[in-house]
């Protein structure tokens, strides 16, 4: 299915947000009604835009909304097969000609993982300073036990680039809390800047509580909202040039002003070389995620040799070998 200009639909499976408060103090995001294909960017403004008055930018502010977006109906699309079935939803999207080449419960509301710090990047290279020097707060510091970190401690002086190279290869979650902290001052404001600027890119069907997807059953996102917001952090250079990284030699000063090195390798098994990269295509990088209830997950960005870059997406897989056979099958679509 192809977006352009001239929609057939005159619907696709955005929504309005209304927000609403929820219990224990936090706040939940619910659909309202449905996105009208052929609204104006000025209804999805992000938080500090300001409305489009003067002649110059107007025409900029009143383009389509999807005018350049992979845009498709609630439909399952392309073939499916064997493996790419056992994962409960899945897309893959073409970047060039903005088609979207397979659908499987794109829009289904689902857990996201650490593909959650996809987002939490995304607005650390929207508001921040990559040189900026971060200090890690005792919570920050304090994750859970068998929780992804980084392993930086309460003091330590990193800069916000390091941590961003140790939230998306390392996919520390204490990387995750400090660049929150850092980006709006506390974890709960940084969660309503995820939220508004979630709804500004178009997803509509997601709602975060956490900076980086720790399972809570009101942090949720679909496959449809996970492109849209992949998308818009693929447009920082930075962020592409930190997701094809294998490997991150890291120094910084710990609390006592000594250096402190270590070596963050990437999650993603593609790079590795795990796994085998399909034929005829080029894996670029991505984002993986994994939590009990919500499976195996992958976010990865590649170039195909003939259909140029893909965003492609499995959310819930069975277990990590389904994930990648899976994601292996599509890529290649």
């Amino acid at each position: 299915m192809k977006c352009t200009g001239k929609i057939r639909t005159g619907i696709v499976a955005l929504a309005a947000l209304s927000l609403l408060a929820a219990g224990c103090g936090k706040k939940t995001y619910e659909l309202d009604r449905p996105y009208d294909v052929y609204g104006t960017r000025i209804h999805y403004q992000a938080p500090e835009d300001p409305a489009a008055e003067t002649s110059q930018n107007t025409e900029r502010q009143l383009s389509f909304f999807a005018g350049d977006l992979c845009v498709a109906e609630d439909v399952a699309t392309g073939k499916a097969t064997e493996r790419t079935s056992k994962a409960e939803a899945a897309g893959v999207f073409h970047l060039e000609d903005q088609t979207v080449t397979y659908a499987r419960n794109m829009y289904k509301k689902l857990y996201p993982a650490s593909t959650t710090k996809i987002l939490t990047a995304y607005i650390a290279l929207k508001y921040g300073n990559l040189s900026d020097v971060v200090t890690i707060s005792p919570q920050a510091a304090d994750q859970l036990i068998d929780s992804s970190v980084c392993d930086v401690a309460a003091g330590d002086k990193i800069t916000l680039e390091n941590l961003l190279y140790g939230l998306m290869l390392k996919s520390g979650n204490d990387a995750a809390d400090a660049i929150a902290e850092h980006i709006s001052g506390d974890e709960q404001k940084f969660v309503e800047l995820m939220n508004q600027e979630a709804e500004a890119l178009g997803a509509t069907r997601s709602n975060f509580v956490n900076p980086h997807g720790l399972q809570d059953e009101n942090h949720y996102t679909c496959v449809y909202d996970l492109y849209l917001i992949f998308r818009a952090a693929l447009q920082y250079e930075e962020f592409e040039e930190i997701i094809r990284t294998k490997e991150y030699n890291v120094t910084y000063k710990d609390a006592n002003d000594l250096t402190v090195t270590q070596v963050w390798p990437t999650s993603n098994l593609f790079l590795t070389g795990e796994f085998a990269q399909p034929k005829k295509v080029t894996v670029i990088g991505g984002k993986t995620g994994t939590t009990n209830d919500a499976g195996y997950c992958l976010v990865l960005y590649s170039r195909h040799k003939k259909n140029g870059p893909v965003i492609s997406i499995v959310l819930k897989a069975e277990d990590r070998d389904s994930l990648y056979e899976s994601m292996s099958d599509l890529v290649k679509m």
